[in-house]
């Protein structure tokens, strides 16, 4: 958390917190909520993606989670909830041998600790840094890591197995050429309760 944020808590720690005001897509890129427009032609509110790159760089530095799993973009003394539309963070592959990973925001990852594939075939992967939702340009390079417990290659068969049966993933790992974790299989609606964080978050009570 920058320093300047941690300043700012201890100045105005009553500042109200935000709701439904920024989001996170599944590529990793923010939205905020833009106001309602009053035109002939575009009215309404609706949200925009953020392409400045010093705000990026601020929300990145800023983003972290409460206790109850939900995370937060702290923008000064203001605490601003994320909406997401899929995982908290999103990954994606930095150099392929070994596979090495990093979070959207662009924090290295040092820590891989499980491995999850939905039923769409998506790969979400756990770190020190939180559950993340495998980068989709970078998911076929992901599922060529799948392999058996000698080493080889998942075959066609097994994987499509696992994405249209459900079949049990013993005996299938995640093999990054440094480190070999066991697949497990979760349904995308149970991620947030397995995984542990909250998708939309709003006031409580």
């Amino acid at each position: 958390m920058d320093d300047i944020v941690i300043r700012a808590m201890a100045k105005w720690p009553n500042v109200p917190v935000v709701y439904g005001w920024l989001a996170l897509d599944r590529r990793g890129i923010w939205s905020i909520k833009r106001a309602a427009r009053n035109s002939a032609t575009e009215t309404g509110i609706g949200f925009e993606p953020v392409n400045n790159a010093k705000l990026l760089e601020f929300i990145g530095r800023n983003y972290m989670h409460d206790d109850a799993g939900r995370w937060f973009f702290q923008n000064g003394p203001q605490r601003v909830f994320v909406d997401l539309a899929y995982t908290p963070l999103v990954y994606r592959i930095v150099r392929p041998r070994p596979l090495s990973f990093e979070t959207h925001t662009g924090a290295a990852c040092a820590d891989l600790r499980s491995v999850w594939m939905d039923e769409a075939g998506n790969l979400l992967l756990l770190t020190e840094h939180g559950p993340g939702l495998l980068l989709d340009r970078d998911l076929p390079r992901g599922l060529e890591a799948l392999s058996y417990a000698d080493g080889h290659a998942l075959d066609d068969e097994r994987l499509l197995a696992l994405l249209e049966d459900g079949d049990d993933a013993a005996g299938v790992y995640f093999n990054t050429g440094a480190a070999s974790l066991p697949l497990a299989l979760l349904r995308a609606e149970l991620a947030p309760q397995r995984l542990g964080f909250v998708r939309e978050p709003r006031p409580q009570g």
